[in-house]
């Protein structure tokens, strides 16, 4: 797959970007374009002709698909776009976030707000003492950080379990005594068909 961004000027950079993308690139007087960064990776300076603009990088709220198509009918997808270029005039401020509020179409606005569900407030102790907990697990070691009340709970739990699977053997359940009918009495048990009749 390409990689793609999603380049956001102002108007007039646009009507300037416009016109280098459709006249010969010799007759016009913005000549060059060009993206610069500094060593974050998050800020940096857009330049056409002679004029720079300060741009960021900021993240869309969500993923977007891009796709081109050869011949009018079948659509082939590129990329996942995730990232913007936001270039922005002189005078304007530096966005202090690092994910763009909105999506790229009018019914995504304020898309993070509106679409999705809030984050869990989660205590970030809980979750390396955790994790800390997860590694030992997984390499054979024991949880360290276990409270006392825990861990007699946790014992008399698994003795509870013990108990409850241990079930009482049943009693042997007495065998009615069943009248002999003297069928045959005294004789192994067999069938008459044993003692057949020699006589053909």
């Amino acid at each position: 797959m390409d990689e793609q961004f999603i380049l956001r000027v102002p108007p007039s950079v646009a009507e300037r970007i416009n016109r280098l993308l459709s006249e010969n690139a010799s007759s016009s007087e913005d000549k060059s374009l060009d993206l610069e960064f500094s060593e974050d990776g998050r800020t940096g300076t857009f330049v056409i002709g002679n004029d720079r603009f300060p741009a960021s990088v900021l993240d869309l709220p969500c993923v977007v698909e891009s796709y081109k198509t050869y011949d009018d009918s079948a659509l082939v997808k590129t990329a996942d776009v995730g990232q913007m270029i936001l270039v922005r005039e002189s005078g304007e401020a530096s966005p202090d976030v690092v994910e763009y509020r909105h999506g790229l179409t009018p019914p995504l606005r304020d898309a993070r707000k509106r679409r999705f569900r809030r984050e869990p407030d989660l205590n970030p102790e809980l979750v390396q003492r955790v994790e800390k907990d997860l590694v030992n697990i997984m390499s054979g070691g024991t949880v360290e950080n276990l409270d006392a009340d825990v861990n007699g709970q946790g014992d008399a739990g698994d003795e509870n379990a013990r108990n409850a699977n241990k079930k009482a053997p049943p009693a042997a359940a007495a065998k009615p005594e069943v009248p002999d009918t003297g069928g045959n009495a005294g004789e192994p048990f067999g069938s008459d068909s044993d003692d057949s009749d020699d006589s053909m």
